[in-house]
């Protein structure tokens, strides 16, 4: 059964051509085939489509007809070329396209043709908890994470470890990303035990044994094929002066997990409070980019006072996975609210019932969903 997804593709096209960028298997073929099936598609993993217009670019436009208001082409980092086609057919003809990728790589590089403003970015992430509706598991999401194919498996372990190996043999390898793909490798999961911590790469340097420049490298690798999100420093507070190292996180709690080789993960271990974090970052990065590219930052200031989230500068967001939420777990949220810069401080939590505490609104994990995806917290 196929499940909607929040962002609505033909509402887009309407307005403008659009570039879909998202992690292999979140779902954009699936999203086409349901919401823009009249349309014709060109999919550039069909060998017979990719050599008819790699060998001869034009074809595009010869084929284009009269009732063709909307075209799309899947996988357009294969074929940057067809970029200049599709300029044409725009500014021509007043074609809308959607241009999809799992990749963003090739066409940042090299001089391609970006088409200047005529079309706008759009990413799908993993299944939200909105989209899942009553069929959402937090304890499910947060082991096997929720990438379609995965989450709905029966054998979600072994679908964890072919997405990692498709990943590095189709997405790294093939795209010719770096040439050594064993040294990669050893970075990823090291990568992954520094989940949610600020970038230091003089450590994962040292650790996966490759100079500094290469890790640096490797994590725009991981940021350009949105396996991994930057997170950067929220700096608008001025009576604690805040720090200036971004933070970064991967895309899915159950692909980071399976990263760091670790078995199921139980509410009230260190390893569960983690992965919390990680999925509310999912939650806020998903919902900042289907309602219209809202900011999200972190904010921690030098004295080591620190907020996991601010969102789009209204909100200052906290995570925490105990049950029982004392006046320490509250103390960051307090130092920032003496500031008086932002509208809403929330702490998100294991409790099961909400409340105020001094103008600190302390949620529990469903409700704090149900209030960000209607618009309440920012």
């Amino acid at each position: 059964m196929y499940i909607e997804r929040r962002l609505n593709l033909a509402e887009v096209l309407k307005k403008k051509s659009c570039f879909l960028f998202g992690p292999r298997q979140t779902g954009k073929s699936s999203l086409i085939r349901h919401a823009l099936e009249k349309y014709r598609v060109y999919n550039l993993l069909d060998s017979e489509t990719y050599l008819k217009l790699s060998r001869s670019p034009s074809r595009l436009r010869e084929e284009c007809q009269p009732y063709d208001k909307i075209i799309i082409i899947d996988e357009v980092q294969k074929l940057p070329v067809l970029l200049d086609e599709v300029h044409f057919l725009i500014e021509e003809r007043g074609i809308h396209f959607l241009l999809t990728g799992s990749s963003a790589r090739k066409l940042r590089r090299g001089g391609v043709n970006l088409l200047g403003g005529r079309a706008w970015t759009r990413h799908l992430h993993p299944f939200a908890s909105v989209e899942l509706g009553d069929k959402f598991d937090l304890i499910k999401a947060i082991n096997r994470g929720l990438l379609p194919s995965v989450y709905v498996s029966n054998h979600p372990e072994d679908d964890l470890r072919a997405y990692v190996g498709t990943y590095l043999r189709e997405e790294v390898a093939a795209e010719g990303l770096t040439r050594n793909i064993p040294a990669f490798s050893r970075f990823l999961e090291i990568a992954a035990l520094c989940n949610g911590q600020l970038l230091n790469y003089a450590k994962i340097s040292n650790d996966a044994q490759v100079a500094r420049s290469t890790v640096q490298e490797y994590f725009q690798i991981l940021k350009d094929t949105m396996i991994a999100w930057e997170l950067t420093p929220w700096q608008k507070s001025l009576k604690r002066k805040p720090l200036s190292t971004s933070k970064f996180y991967f895309f899915d709690c159950g692909v980071v997990r399976h990263l760091q080789k670790r078995d199921h993960i139980r509410p009230g271990s260190p390893e569960f409070g983690e992965l919390l974090e990680t999925f509310i970052f999912h939650e806020l990065t998903t919902y900042c980019d289907y309602e219209g590219s809202l900011a999200l930052n972190y904010w921690r200031s030098k004295s080591g006072f620190e907020v996991d989230f601010i969102l789009n500068s209204k909100a200052a967001i906290e995570v925490k996975a105990s049950k029982t939420i004392g006046a320490h777990d509250l103390k960051s949220l307090r130092m920032l609210k003496e500031e008086g810069h932002l509208k809403k401080y929330v702490l998100v939590c294991m409790e099961k019932e909400p409340r105020n505490v001094d103008g600190i609104q302390v949620l529990p994990v469903d409700l704090f969903l149900k209030k960000l995806w209607l618009g309440e917290i920012a």
